[in-house]
């Protein structure tokens, strides 16, 4: 099993161009419309209630939040791996001027193209919602800039907010997205160890090069 053993807050970010430096070029970003449970999935991902912040007001918070993250595989003679994960503002909530939002879009656009140390996008999707134009709009604009040695993954969160049926029909619509209960703790070991090989991965291409 692959667990995270260690897990600590870094630092917050006002601006892409504050970003700390990442010597272990492991950064996986979380990106969610607000009230999506971002927070929630990553107090439940680390097995740490308070890591998160969890806002009673979407889309409050617009600092980029930086924690240090060490993973553990239990099966694989305890092999460790150094990773950091990027939490970036919510987005769809946020009452912000049309300059301010600009500048926001620019700045992503930029730290998508330029960041290296990227190596996972997260787009989370609220599973009673999937379709709303906003969550495709993200995924448009992520396919469109990520680069080669870049993965995204599409999680569906609240999935206990489903019957079997729904999570069903779900399932068939996007057979490689996954699905997680964060409350429920649905979800969460598994993506641990998605996240755990996508980075393994990564580092053995990069080394190939």
């Amino acid at each position: 099993m692959v667990e995270i053993v260690e897990a600590k807050f870094v630092t917050s970010a006002p601006a892409i161009s504050l970003a700390p430096e990442s010597l272990e070029q492991n950064e996986v970003v979380f990106m969610a419309r607000s009230n999506v449970g971002k927070s929630s999935l990553l107090n439940a991902l680390t097995n740490h209630k308070g890591l998160a912040k969890v806002s009673s007001t979407p889309g409050k918070t617009r600092l980029i939040n930086y924690f240090d993250i060490t993973f553990i595989d239990r099966d694989n003679d305890n092999e460790k791996l150094i990773a950091k994960f990027v939490d970036l503002p919510g987005f769809g909530y946020a009452k912000v001027s049309k300059s301010m939002k600009h500048d926001w879009e620019k700045n992503l656009t930029d730290y998508i193209a330029e960041r290296e140390q990227i190596k996972l996008f997260i787009h989370l999707i609220d599973c009673r919602h999937p379709h709303l134009e906003i969550d495709t709009e993200v995924s448009e604009f992520l396919f469109e800039h990520v680069r080669e040695n870049q993965v995204i993954l599409q999680i569906f969160t609240k999935i206990d907010k489903l019957n079997q049926k729904e999570q069903s029909a779900l399932r068939r619509e996007f057979p490689h997205a996954m699905s997680v209960s964060s409350s429920k703790k649905r979800g969460t070991h598994k993506i641990n160890k998605v996240i755990f090989d996508i980075l393994k991965e990564t580092e053995l291409a990069d080394d190939e090069d």
